[in-house]
């Protein structure tokens, strides 16, 4: 069983270097961005979504724990009265496999339910299938998809 714990500040700090290099990477494996770019992009993705680090108003990241063990992270933003956007989940490579991004996703809509959110929204890469087939068993559809072919 997981439970969601506030991010403090320097669990922030640990999380924030890992995901914008995280952000970067994924931008570039999906052709979004060239290496040169990816760093500075996500940087400044980042500094706009969270100018005020783990404090940013209408955002709250979690430290995903399972007892005492930090097992990975889940941001939940309030993005307009009543809908939230997951902005990033994260389990850590070691606690990969084992039902705890399934767990953290249940906990997460428990959350969004007493702010008196109706719907949450996420964004994933279409090259992360294992991703997108949890949230698939979860409930989640399909509302914008962007095709590329390589020529």
């Amino acid at each position: 069983m997981v439970k969601l714990d506030k991010m403090n500040s320097s669990e922030f700090e640990q999380y924030l270097s890992h995901a914008i290099r995280g952000y970067a990477d994924e931008h570039v494996k999906a052709g979004n961005w060239n290496e040169q770019e990816a760093l500075s992009k996500a940087t400044k993705e980042y500094e706009r979504l969270l100018p005020d680090g783990e404090k940013t108003a209408n955002n709250t990241l979690f430290t995903i724990r399972d007892e005492d063990k930090e097992v990975g992270m889940i941001w939940l933003a309030q993005r307009a009265n009543d809908k939230g956007f997951i902005y990033d989940i994260n389990i850590r490579e070691e606690n990969q496999g084992r039902g705890y991004g399934k767990q953290a996703m249940i906990e997460i809509e428990k959350v969004a339910r007493k702010l008196g959110l109706k719907s949450i929204k996420l964004h994933v890469f279409g090259h992360n299938r294992v991703a997108r087939g949890l949230y698939e068993k979860l409930g989640y559809l399909e509302t914008d998809i962007v095709m590329e072919k390589k020529i």
